[in-house]
């Protein structure tokens, strides 16, 4: 009994054709995506240069200041929460599987293992990326549609001094600090959820010797971290802010891309940054 293929040919033309088109598609997608993902990086690049030549010549004090307590002082309560919450989330995980298994006395130094690593740096780089890093862009973006941008131009002022380089120094400094805070956050609230569970105190941070290194590492790990997250987080922002379009609800489109593409950019340089520290710490 022969088949339809064999039947009509033309059948398997079709078929070739239509897999020939969606190859062609699918192509095209994959080059204009790598294009304009190098694209994009390569503007990051830029004006990361720029804004460095911009630090030599100093930045004004006032606006750092600023820019160190909006990025920084305004954003820790909701930091502490998000940590404290996640701290818990973890001991929730951890607490009953290691005790079922006879490693109760581990659930300490997982807990503070995987805040300090992963679990502080990330969440606080979220948190400052929804709340400090959107209203960057939005700010810039209306800046740029109210053509004030313009307008500092006209008077020699560079933006990149005036604006970007303020921004990107606070969070420089900000974020790591932030992450310090998000870690003993964290810690605290696994302590907490820990002993609710039947780990006493003094079990919870004797275990921190058991698995963290003795000279720091794994925070000095999680500081670095939160360093690549600031410069990311901030070139975004800014990026996106002096380079958006149409009027007012270009503001809209610009914060909105500027919290999407700052979130993929801390989780994909997250899972390198961890594949590349993971050597160290063997």
């Amino acid at each position: 009994m022969s088949t339809r293929a064999e039947q009509d040919p033309g059948v398997v033309g079709e078929a070739v054709e239509v897999l020939e088109s969606v190859a062609q598609v699918w192509g095209r997608l994959l080059r204009k995506t790598v294009l304009g993902t190098l694209g994009y990086l390569g503007e990051m690049v830029r004006l990361l240069g720029q804004t460095l030549l911009s630090l030599k010549n100093g930045v004004n004090l006032g606006d750092l200041v600023r820019q160190l307590r909006f990025i920084g002082v305004d954003s820790l309560p909701i930091a502490l929460l998000t940590a404290i919450s996640s701290g818990g989330v973890l001991a929730l995980y951890t607490v009953n599987t290691l005790t079922d298994y006879g490693a109760g006395g581990l659930v300490g130094g997982v807990i503070a293992l995987s805040v300090v690593r992963e679990t502080g740096p990330l969440i606080t780089a979220i948190t400052v990326v929804a709340r400090a890093g959107s209203a960057i862009t939005a700010e810039l973006a209306s800046m740029k549609a109210t053509e004030q941008i313009d307008a500092l131009r006209s008077l020699a002022v560079s933006p990149i001094d005036y604006l970007v380089a303020p921004r990107l120094l606070a969070t420089v400094i900000m974020l790591p600090v932030l992450t310090i805070f998000a870690d003993l956050a964290g810690i605290v609230g696994g302590g907490l959820v820990a002993q609710s569970k039947g780990v006493g105190p003094r079990a919870y941070t004797d275990s921190f010797r058991l698995l963290m290194e003795p000279s720091g590492l794994d925070i000095f790990e999680g500081l670095f971290k939160s360093l690549i997250f600031a410069v990311l987080m901030a070139l975004v922002a800014c990026r996106e802010g002096l380079q958006s379009s149409g009027g007012a609800s270009g503001v809209g489109v610009a914060t909105n891309r500027s919290v999407v593409i700052a979130i993929v950019l801390v989780y994909f340089s997250d899972l390198l940054l961890t594949w590349m520290l993971r050597p160290i710490q063997l």
